[in-house]
């Protein structure tokens, strides 16, 4: 494992544990923020893995797994969650977003989130 490879995984397993930790306090709202960094960390991990250049700068988890050539590999369950991850890194960011996003992140939700991130991210790893 190349030195950017690891420092993204490294990223992204703490980016993980940190949102089983908000989980535990009940700061939900940060546990899908978490989960979305962590899975964009471990696309950049991949990404990393099959090209030279630098990982895009982005947040977007679609534009990530596009440009490492996953995304039309994704399974249907996989890409379905992408789609519900991907807009939690913004909503968390705003408050605009933060009321209703923290009205919709149940202690439920936020299962279903941490279970499906440890899936993708398990997923992206196996393709190392």
């Amino acid at each position: 494992m190349n030195d950017k490879v690891k420092y993204w995984t490294e990223l992204s397993e703490y980016d993980y544990d940190t949102a089983l930790a908000m989980l535990n306090t009940g700061r939900y709202l940060y546990v899908g923020f978490m989960c979305h960094q962590s899975i964009e960390k471990i696309l950049k991990a991949y990404f990393n893995s099959i090209n030279d250049e630098p990982a895009p700068f982005t947040h977007s988890l679609t534009h990530l797994a596009k440009k490492s050539d996953l995304h039309h590999q994704f399974p249907e369950n996989l890409i379905d969650f992408l789609d519900i991850l991907e807009p939690l890194n913004i909503e968390a960011r705003y408050p605009s977003h933060k009321e209703k996003l923290m009205k919709s992140l149940t202690k439920e939700r936020c299962l279903f989130i941490l279970e499906n991130t440890k899936t993708l991210k398990t997923w992206i790893m196996e393709k190392f």
